[in-house]
């Protein structure tokens, strides 16, 4: 729900991949990413055809689900913002390809004349925005040590897409080198590489109907809207669990460790409040208030995108000694 792109990157070239494994392997070279042939023959073609389509049937299956995992995004931009990325991220790491794929054979000597297909750049790419934009809740832990959170299963499975392929660390270094370009605040890709407005309409009268999907109505709604009212409200509902287990496990262990439990609300006294009327009344006293904290602008910037106020994040970064997954999580249960 509200993530048609997403659907459409999820069944269309899955779809295609099968066919062309189980159906049609000999349109197969057709879709090969074959660097010699668009460099010596100029078949630009293949620029599009083997950087959409996997021939490998695990390399299909990890980037399904991690299109699965990341869409996200699309809920949390927009799909025109979503879009531009992921063109953006494309563009930039084809071009990325071609580099690394000199810099080996100037540097190492080895001659690589086809890499993994795929849509595996722009896939790699979205590892950017998911390090530094979603938080991280901690679900459990193994052997008292390693910590399981909301984020592991991702990250497993980035790690066996990286691990299928003998050249595919390539393709996952483009695609992370072009993610952090285009998040870029210093060399502006984001304004050069977007879709217009006006292709976006096109798509979303055409294309949208047919992946678009109902809202469930049997269940809880867990997805993410467009607006950032909205994402803030369904990000503090779907959240709210996983941190409250977190939270609770961590005081048990600080209890048997310390014999005590922790009052967070005597730490982290309420920043914010749902209604801006009853704001003036609830101020703290100017004795209350905690001498000013340096915080940094990089992370109050972080917390805005997120759909925090400036004056939430300031506080919350105050509070909790500038440590943005404290703060995020402190923000959006309260």
């Amino acid at each position: 729900d509200k993530a048609p792109l997403s659907k459409s990157l999820l069944l269309v070239p899955s779809a295609i991949s099968i066919l062309l494994t189980l159906l049609f392997q000999h349109y197969q070279k057709f879709f090969a990413y074959n660097l010699q042939a668009i460099k010596e023959d100029f078949q630009i073609w293949r620029l599009v055809c083997g950087r959409t389509i996997c021939l490998d049937l695990k390399d299909t299956f990890c980037s399904s689900l991690l299109i699965y995992n990341f869409r996200i995004f699309e809920r949390r931009y927009g799909s025109r913002k979503f879009s531009s990325f992921l063109l953006g991220a494309w563009m930039l790491s084809a071009l990325f390809d071609l580099l690394l794929v000199e810099i080996a054979q100037y540097i190492f000597g080895i001659t690589i004349n086809s890499l993994p297909s795929g849509f595996l750049g722009p896939v790699f790419a979205l590892f950017v925005p998911f390090y530094s934009s979603i938080p991280r809740v901690q679900v459990t832990q193994v052997l008292g040590h390693f910590s399981i959170t909301n984020k592991t299963l991702v990250y497993i499975l980035g790690l066996q897409l990286l691990t299928s392929g003998s050249y595919i660390w390539i393709l996952a270094l483009s695609g992370l080198v072009s993610g952090v370009c285009y998040n870029s605040s210093i060399l502006k890709v984001h304004r050069i590489l977007c879709v217009p407005s006006w292709v976006a309409k096109i798509f979303s009268w055409t294309l949208e109907p047919i992946f678009s999907s109902a809202e469930p109505t049997n269940e809880v709604r867990v997805g993410m809207g467009a607006t950032v009212d909205i994402q803030r409200q369904q990000r503090m509902e779907l959240l709210d669990r996983q941190i409250m287990m977190s939270q609770v496990a961590q005081m048990r262990r600080q209890r048997q460790q310390q014999g005590g439990m922790i009052n967070w609300n005597r730490l982290f006294p309420p920043l914010r409040h749902r209604h801006n009327a009853n704001y003036q009344d609830h101020r703290p006293s100017e004795q209350d208030t905690p001498p000013p904290t340096e915080v940094s602008e990089e992370q109050v910037a972080r917390l805005m995108e997120m759909g925090f106020s400036r004056g939430d994040a300031l506080e919350a970064l105050r509070a909790s000694n500038n440590d943005l997954n404290v703060a995020t999580n402190f923000l959006l249960q309260h």
